[in-house]
């Protein structure tokens, strides 16, 4: 390639360079609510599927058996379906005759008719009433806000039930025979633990933040204690150890766990929530200690962090006698 045509590529390339930084910046902009959205959906779609539509489903049983009405040729006189076989009358309620051959009150079939095109008109009594019901009882508009409502007020009486005493002893009653159940309580002890290491909101030792030298000496990740480490690792290693979640960027939870030796591991004053910035910037927002004061620079050089323990910090070498 010629000295010209290496100058025309780099000029072409530089001109592209305000586009592509414009783009990254749009994205950077457009990323963080688009992530909030998908977020929030997923929750809203599992509670949708997993909750609503299932209540939803048991009150739609539970109406439909209480307010159905349906009827079928032996019910009505026989001067009635002399008369009208389409549209007899049994009292003062004037009922329509199906496709299946049984009769629905006509006001009934009149609303489910008004929502329904001929391709999806019920045929059968029961699912005129399911729509009718689904139409009348149980619209989405009123439904869902107060789903949501007795949600949250069913949550707020379990916690402050939770705190009372006969609630943990009816709670450890549970507990108690799940753990008996040889494949759920292993299952349910994992998913217990994990949910108490990301909800509770008490200072535990297992939720600090600390750093370790992995995957070798000079690297250091960032991670979180999950609490002690195994009894053979500790055996071998001679000492303490602790498991250690090592976060990836830029999923903190998408990482692996390793042991430690508690003398290797070093605690950074940061909050979690400051961790997990830090790991999701892949290390743009760089956190600052609690309570604003700087890491304590040793003699021999900058340090990283105060360590957990005495042992992770040795005293600088002694000058060489010559």
């Amino acid at each position: 390639m010629t000295r010209t045509q290496e100058v025309e590529v780099g000029a072409r390339q530089s001109s592209l360079h305000p586009f592509r930084g414009a783009v990254i910046r749009g994205l950077g902009v457009l990323l963080p609510p688009l992530l909030t959205v998908v977020i929030f959906l997923w929750i809203g779609g599992t509670l949708q599927q997993y909750m609503l539509e299932p209540i939803m489903g048991g009150a739609e049983r539970l109406l439909v058996w209480g307010v159905a009405d349906v009827r079928s040729e032996q019910d009505f006189p026989a001067d009635q379906l002399g008369k009208d076989k389409e549209n007899p009358v049994l009292g003062d309620v004037v009922y329509q005759r199906l496709d299946s051959g049984s009769y629905v009150p006509k006001a009934v079939y009149a609303v489910v008719r008004r929502h329904a095109t001929d391709e999806v008109t019920p045929r059968s009594g029961q699912g005129v009433y399911r729509a009718y019901v689904r139409l009348t009882y149980l619209r989405p508009a009123q439904v869902i806000p107060l789903f949501l409502a007795l949600f949250l007020l069913t949550l707020y009486l379990l916690g402050k039930f939770m705190a009372a005493g006969i609630g943990r002893f009816f709670w450890g009653l549970f507990e108690g025979g799940v753990q008996r159940v040889p494949v759920v309580r292993n299952v349910y002890s994992a998913v217990k633990q994990v949910s108490g290491f990301l909800l509770n909101e008490r200072d535990m030792r297992v939720s600090r933040v600390v750093a370790v030298e992995y995957p070798r000496k000079g690297i250091w990740q960032m991670g979180f204690v999950t609490g002690e480490g195994l009894l053979h690792v500790e055996a071998a290693a001679g000492e303490e150890c602790l498991s250690v979640l090592i976060c990836t960027s830029p999923v903190p939870m998408a990482g692996f766990v390793v042991n430690v030796r508690r003398s290797e591991v070093i605690d950074l004053n940061i909050t979690i929530d400051q961790a997990i910035q830090f790991i999701v910037s892949c290390g743009v927002v760089v956190p600052r200690p609690k309570g604003g004061k700087p890491p304590v620079a040793a003699a021999g050089g900058p340090q990283l962090l105060a360590a957990s323990d005495a042992s992770c910090s040795s005293p600088p070498p002694e000058p060489t006698q010559r």
